[in-house]
């Protein structure tokens, strides 16, 4: 069994071929909605998750410095970003290190734009805040993630949890 252990290093792309500069990212958190359950037959509350549905996927990028990149990621347009990495992975049969790429596809909106801390010397942590509607993440060539809040699409591994919900809204 591969034991993975770090993220080598990764590249930030602008529609696929533009590098958006050095910049420290977080990728969003996965959260479903949830509403609570309680009644008759229950003991106690269940927060119950929402089928394939998901709260907020907030996506942060910090630059270094004030620069035309992050003032072109705020502008108010839709961004598709791609995030390209190399994971170091162990296999310990081989007794090497293996790298394994992974690649995360994300689209969204500009919904915050922190210009930074002006301090001589210093980064000024300058950032931008996107809100996702799309993301899909790749490891080793095999999708693992794949959310689309406008095509009702959430996938995890081969599963779409969302493929029924389609069908029944008539939407397959």
């Amino acid at each position: 069994m591969n034991i993975p252990e770090k993220l080598i290093n990764y590249r930030v792309y602008n529609k696929g071929k533009d590098m958006i500069g050095t910049a420290d990212v977080d990728l969003p958190k996965l959260e479903p909605m949830t509403d609570t359950v309680k009644g008759a037959g229950i003991a106690g509350e269940i927060d119950s998750p929402v089928l394939g549905h998901f709260k907020s996927m907030d996506m942060t990028i910090k630059f270094r410095d004030l620069s035309p990149e992050s003032a072109d990621l705020a502008s108010q347009s839709g961004k598709q970003l791609d995030f390209r990495g190399a994971s170091q992975v162990y296999d310990p049969v081989q007794m090497k290190y293996v790298v394994r790429p992974i690649k995360v596809l994300v689209r969204g909106v500009p919904k915050g734009y922190e210009l930074g801390k002006a301090d001589p010397g210093k980064p000024t942590d300058t950032t931008v805040h996107l809100e996702l509607t799309y993301i899909k993440i790749t490891i080793d060539g095999n999708d693992v993630v794949e959310i689309d809040k406008y095509n009702y699409i959430a996938k995890f591994g081969k599963t779409d949890y969302l493929s029924e919900v389609r069908d029944a809204l008539g939407l397959n």
